[in-house]
């Protein structure tokens, strides 16, 4: 897609542009789309219980999709998937977040081909657990491979799903997503406690991203047509369960306690999903910065006093 020079033009071109969100109800979803109506683009969602005009509904235990939600778009943003941290992992659960993802790939691919839709390009997204549930000296990068662990084998069936488009000559683009900071929902809100401490050790990582950032740089994708492949989607300060905590303490002005919650006891909580509290690595965020993306909120403190101050 070409953006010109003349303000006139862009806004043209923007008022021309259509773009077709799943996922467009959650935490990112909301805000992406404020954010997208808010520059002129065109917004359509696809939602199990549509209530708006542009809102379509879909199913995919049916493998169903209102045609009517494909007319004249130009991209697609695949934000859906069922919650990692939502409920104990059952082999149930886990085959439940496998098949959102992928089954809503596949749904939209097989959809796009049928009705000959001339998309410019797919965008989805991933998650950094594609590097898995470990934590080590290493900063990943996108040339890593996946881990061979439960959260690197989601996202990388997530990725593959996502590649059949790129086969069909479609511009594909992934943006590998952090915890996401927001002043409603998401992580911080679970982590709002009257007295906060860090996690077993403290020493494992915690990539994270500011929620505007990261729909910054889904808005930086759909103008920029260089942007395809992979990208972390993280901010570039690294922090520990026990930096972040106390700094997050700090922001809300609540009790800090360096003693973390004890590894025997978030597993018996949560079983083997306590994983994903329990380990983390750095996550780089060089590649993304060299496409020209500047960060709002680069460092923690600024991004905390942004969200509750």
């Amino acid at each position: 897609m070409s953006f010109y020079k003349t303000g006139s033009q862009i806004i043209y071109l923007y008022l021309m542009t259509k773009i077709l969100i799943t996922g467009g109800t959650g935490l990112v979803g909301t805000r992406l789309t404020k954010r997208l109506m808010e520059l002129d683009f065109e917004v359509a969602i696809l939602t199990r219980n549509p209530q708006k005009e542009h809102e379509f509904k879909w199913d995919l235990s049916k493998g169903y999709i209102d045609e009517k939600a494909f007319e004249n778009i130009d991209f697609i943003i695949h934000l859906a998937g069922a919650g990692i941290a939502d409920e104990r992992w059952t082999e149930k659960r886990k085959q439940v977040i496998i098949d959102s993802r992928v089954m809503a790939v596949n749904l939209l691919f097989t959809k796009v081909i049928a009705l000959k839709i001339p998309l410019k390009k797919f965008i989805s997204a991933s998650a950094t657990g594609f590097y898995g549930a470990v934590t080590s000296d290493k900063i990943f990068t996108e040339k890593d491979v996946a881990a061979k662990d439960f959260l690197g084998d989601v996202c990388e069936l997530w990725e593959t799903a996502t590649s059949q488009f790129e086969k069909e000559n479609i511009k594909t683009t992934i943006l590998r997503t952090g915890i996401v900071l927001s002043e409603k929902g998401g992580a911080l809100a679970k982590m709002k406690t009257p007295i906060i401490s860090s996690i077993g050790s403290g020493n494992q990582f915690l990539p994270w991203i500011h929620l505007d950032d990261l729909c910054g740089m889904y808005v930086k994708v759909l103008k920029d047509e260089t942007m395809v492949g992979i990208f972390n989607a993280v901010a570039p300060e690294h922090h520990t369960s026990k930096s972040f905590s106390k700094i997050f303490a700090n922001s809300i002005k609540r009790i800090f306690i360096p003693i973390g919650v004890p590894r025997f006891l978030l597993k018996l909580i949560f079983g083997e999903m306590a994983i994903i509290l329990l380990e983390g690595s750095r996550v780089s965020s060089v590649k993304i910065e060299k496409t020209g993306f500047i960060f709002q909120y680069p460092n923690l403190k600024r991004a905390l006093t942004n969200l509750f101050n």
